[in-house]
């Protein structure tokens, strides 16, 4: 969420600064309901300056001894209007907020220019993609002739983009997990949380999900509760409403939850396999800190997500979003690509943001700087993906897929399946 301030007094500076990532939003009634939000602070102070003067003309007449019953129904009368005034003011503001949730985050500077995908910039590469003697499968192929993956089963069970992991299938899942959050903790100097995956409206909002991506979230029928999309969502919401101090940042948090998006706007994309589900595994990097070291914690960050990756060996690029591909709370974002064999391309596996005090601004999450007289600010927030889980095993399918039709398995996760060095048909 930006300064409402600076976005009364910048609207105009905004909007270019947006240019088509803003848009969606209703610019000209943001003008409007600003300046009828002016007009009527006005008159609100206007009529209690009047209310004031009218008070005080109350105490002389009654130390004089005149009649005030006059200038008390006066008073009364611009104190009913005050409130009429006040009313629609509140109106106002509220209908602003609901127009200040949905105007995106400003792109740093660094952020290339562009309308799409197209136009991100790879920033490095990593690892040797590998060759096949025959065209690679895809890993829907692969995990299914294995016996490991079930989507027939999955579909009857809750319908399409659902999956089933069975044996060893299910067991590197968990030996991922697993993996993942003892080299942030143990490695990387994150502490594990364990959230809650359903939240309410208020935690939603703060990271920016609501009010503008309401139809790409599961909402509980009764009750104003939502399945969370990314342990983000929690995980940033710790902190919400508190005050930190700068001796506690950074802040460094990691979590697995299961993860639930409805994919709305995403008919026939990736309709097979692993890639795009209504409920997959992710374990998340979240981390608090100082404006001013903001940037180096998200370059730390993403070092963590690429970590996994180059303990895996799969290979991978890093891709730098431009201003069309960012998200909507992200400032600046770095996307982790795995190379996927079957398809001949790198995919996105982590998504790493800054987000400024974009979303500290929307939960209320400052710190106070050291220093005697030193006024509360905004913390920034930061997150990646550490990494998604189910697109990790894909790239594992199909990396390490061999002509026999088994799967080697990474040395990094041999300790984590039972010293088990393949996967194989039983």
């Amino acid at each position: 969420m930006h300064d409402p301030k600076y976005l009364r007094e910048n609207t105009d500076l905004i909007r270019t600064a947006l240019g088509t990532r803003g848009r969606d939003v209703p610019w000209d009634a943001v003008r409007k309901l600003g300046e009828e939000r002016r007009a009527l602070t006005t008159q609100v102070e206007q009529l209690r300056h009047e209310l004031k003067k009218g008070s005080d003309d109350v105490a002389r007449r009654r130390r004089t001894g005149e009649p005030t019953d006059d200038a008390v129904e006066a008073m009364k009368r611009v104190g009913n209007r005050i409130k009429e005034i006040e009313g629609q003011l509140r109106e106002t503001e509220d209908a602003l907020n609901d127009l200040a949730l949905r105007i995106p985050n400003l792109p740093h500077r660094a952020v290339p220019q562009g309308p799409d995908s197209t136009h991100n910039v790879e920033v490095r590469r990593w690892g040797t993609i590998p060759s096949f003697a025959a065209p690679p499968k895809p890993h829907w192929e692969i995990g299914e002739a294995l016996g490991i993956l079930d989507f027939d089963r999955a579909a009857k069970i809750a319908g399409a983009r659902f999956a089933l992991l069975r044996g060893a299938g299910a067991r590197l899942e968990r030996a991922l997990i697993d993996y993942m959050l003892d080299l942030h903790t143990t490695g990387h100097g994150y502490q594990e949380v364990l959230p809650p995956v359903i939240v309410n409206r208020q935690t939603m909002t703060g990271t920016g999900q609501l009010p503008k991506f309401e139809d790409d979230l599961f909402r509980l029928r009764d009750e104003d509760w939502f399945l969370i999309p990314t342990a983000e969502v929690p995980v940033t919401n710790l902190h919400r409403d508190e005050v930190l101090g700068e001796d506690m940042l950074p802040l460094r948090y990691t979590a697995y939850t299961p993860c639930f998006r409805r994919e709305a706007g995403s008919y026939g994309k990736d309709t097979r396999g692993l890639i795009r589900l209504h409920q997959f595994n992710k374990v998340e990097l979240v981390a608090f800190t100082t404006p001013d070291r903001s940037y180096q914690e998200l370059e730390r960050l993403t070092g963590h997500a690429e970590a996994i990756l180059q303990n895996l060996n799969l290979p991978y690029r890093v891709v730098m979003l431009c201003t069309g591909d960012l998200g909507f709370s992200a400032a600046k974002t770095y996307d982790i690509e795995v190379w996927l064999p079957s398809q001949g391309q790198y995919r996105e596996i982590s998504s790493c943001s800054n987000f400024e005090s974009f979303q500290a601004r929307r939960a209320n999450i400052k710190y106070r700087p050291a220093g005697k007289d030193a006024k509360p600010d905004f913390v920034h927030t930061l997150n990646g993906s550490g990494l998604a889980v189910g697109r990790t095993m894909v790239a594992i399918l199909e990396n390490y897929q061999q002509p026999d039709g088994s799967v080697l398995i990474p040395e990094a996760l041999r300790p984590y399946m039972g010293g088990k060095e393949r996967l194989t048909k039983k």
